[in-house]
């Protein structure tokens, strides 16, 4: 188990976002590309290690977005014009944000990306490594009755070929010795929010259904599989400082702990009021372990010891105080672009994620 922890994605040093503009308007070969990729992951897991926390990742430094594993590495997903724009916030309040890309074919998996990653970084760390895979239901974004159903019927159908592609990605980890893997999942968490179950109703595809049949595809994806610590992540949304949904776990601890049994650690988004309360954590099987994301990505203000310590003595009210973890809220740079935060705020972070955790848990 451990205390001090890290969810994924780093902010992109601004040599890696200029290789990657020159390379895809064919400025930069591919194996320069790769040699600036290389130098990004160096430079990212040296600064978490030396930040103090425990397990390091390597910063998805070779993704455009935290679900590259799908939709960077598939045939069947296309750039067009979104005809349901999906509900979005930003501090100025409610928005809506046509999604670039949908599928319009069958998914199948040209190359894997984890491979790549988990190779390279492994030869590179000196802690723990996590390497994330995202959930197959995060392509609901990339769900359109126009543009899909030709391919899908069933959003579930797609649903469960993307999780077929993701299962074989953690089975190539697991196979390369690979000890930590996470699955993002915050389509689950977004369904807290009566906003964006509206929003997926139109779709299609009801929250129920996701909290069911949808939580025993992202399930099945790590089943069976011994040896590998697991864990699953959850937060409202992250893109550039804003986010999805707003409410507390109630709507949906239940079915995340009744039917996601197969993971050992749950990451959940903590870092503000829109969280909600600790109260739905006493749902959660005391042989598990929870991870609060008290540390905020998406802005630069740096929370206190006293204010964490406290959130954790609080927690721990509801769910037994040796089976908690501390994190960031999600990662720094679910996309590309990053949040709005510089490379010294996100060291401050995981810096204060370490001091934090190994204070109160030695």
């Amino acid at each position: 188990m451990f205390r001090a922890e890290v969810i994924g994605s780093m902010l992109r040093p601004s040599y890696l976002k200029d290789g990657r503009a020159a390379f895809e308007q064919g400025n930069l070969s591919a194996a320069g590309f790769k040699r600036l990729e290389d130098r990004a992951v160096d430079q990212v897991i040296a600064l978490q290690e030396g930040t103090g926390v425990d397990v390091v990742s390597d910063g998805e430094m070779r993704r455009f977005l935290f679900m590259g594993p799908i939709t960077e590495t598939v045939e069947g997903i296309e750039f067009v014009e979104h005809d349901r724009p999906m509900p979005w916030n930003s501090p100025e309040g409610e928005l809506e944000w046509l999604p670039p890309a949908a599928v319009t074919s069958k998914l199948r998996k040209r190359r894997s990306m984890v491979t790549e990653e988990y190779s390279y970084a492994r030869a590179r760390a000196r802690l723990p490594l996590k390497v994330t895979v995202p959930s197959p239901l995060v392509l609901y974004g990339f769900w359109s009755p126009k543009h899909s159903s030709g391919a899908y019927s069933d959003p579930f159908a797609m649903f469960a070929d993307a999780a077929e592609v993701g299962r074989s990605e953690i089975q190539e980890l697991v196979s390369l010795g690979c000890e930590y893997i996470q699955v993002d999942a915050p389509e689950l968490a977004t369904l807290v929010d009566p906003r964006i179950r509206d929003w997926a109703e139109s779709l299609g595809f009801s929250a129920e259904r996701m909290l069911t049949e949808g939580i025993e595809l992202i399930n099945s994806m790590v089943e069976g599989i011994s040896g590998v610590r697991l864990g699953i992540h959850l937060c409202r949304g992250n893109n550039a400082g804003m986010w999805m949904a707003s409410g507390g776990y109630d709507y949906i601890a239940k079915a995340l702990f009744d039917r996601a049994t197969a993971f050992d650690a749950y990451f959940l988004e903590y870092d503000d009021a829109r969280s909600g309360t600790f109260e739905p954590l006493a749902g959660a099987r005391d042989d598990k372990q929870i991870v609060l994301g008290l540390v905020s990505t998406k802005m630069p203000r740096l929370e206190t010891r006293e204010e964490l310590g406290a959130r954790i003595e609080d927690a721990a009210r509801f769910f037994p105080r040796e089976q908690l973890g501390l994190s960031t809220q999600c990662g720094f740079a679910s996309i590309a672009a990053g949040n709005p935060i510089t490379e010294a705020d996100e060291e401050q972070k995981l810096r204060l994620v370490a001091d934090c955790a190994h204070a109160a848990w030695g």
